[in-house]
C-alpha cells in the first residue's frame, strides 16, 4: 500500500509540473490580436498557426485529468483503514510496567513495595 501511494504521489508530482510548465508556454488573448495586425509570428511556428493553442490546451486538459485522478486515488488510500473492533482509545490506556516505577532507596527494606507515581494535582510541583 505504501509503495502504491508512492508511485501515485509522484505521478501528481510529475503531471502539477508539466501543467505549470504547459501554461506557462500557452499564448494569453491579448497575442492572438497583435498577430491579426501584422505581428504574423505564429504562422511561422512549429505547430502551425492555430496549432499550437490547440495541442498546448489538450495536453493541458489531459494533464490536469491525470492530476485530479492522482489526487482523488491519494485521498482514498488516505482513508483506507485496516479492520478492527475495538476503539482507538483502547489502546491509548497501557498499564505501567514494572522497570518504570520508582527505584528503592538505598538501605531500604527491599519487602516494601515503592511508592506509586503521583496523579492529578499532586503532580504539580510546590515552592
Amino acid at each position: 500500500m505504501n509503495v502504491l501511494s508512492s508511485v501515485i504521489l509522484a505521478v501528481q508530482m510529475l503531471s502539477a509540473l508539466a501543467m505549470i510548465g504547459l501554461i506557462l508556454m500557452q499564448h494569453g488573448k491579448g497575442a492572438d490580436m497583435g498577430a491579426s495586425f501584422g505581428g504574423g509570428g505564429s504562422s511561422g511556428s512549429l505547430f502551425g498557426a492555430s496549432g499550437s493553442a490547440n495541442f498546448l490546451s489538450r495536453s493541458t486538459a489531459a494533464l490536469a485529468t491525470v492530476f485530479f485522478v492522482a489526487t482523488l486515488a491519494l485521498a482514498y488510500l488516505s482513508n483506507v483503514r485496516p479492520a478492527s473492533s475495538g476503539s482507538v482509545l483502547e489502546g491509548a490506556a497501557a498499564t505501567v510496567p514494572a522497570s518504570s516505577a520508582p527505584a528503592a532507596a538505598t538501605g531500604a527494606d527491599a519487602s516494601v513495595p515503592a511508592a506509586a507515581p503521583a496523579e492529578g494535582a499532586a503532580q504539580i510541583p510546590t515552592k
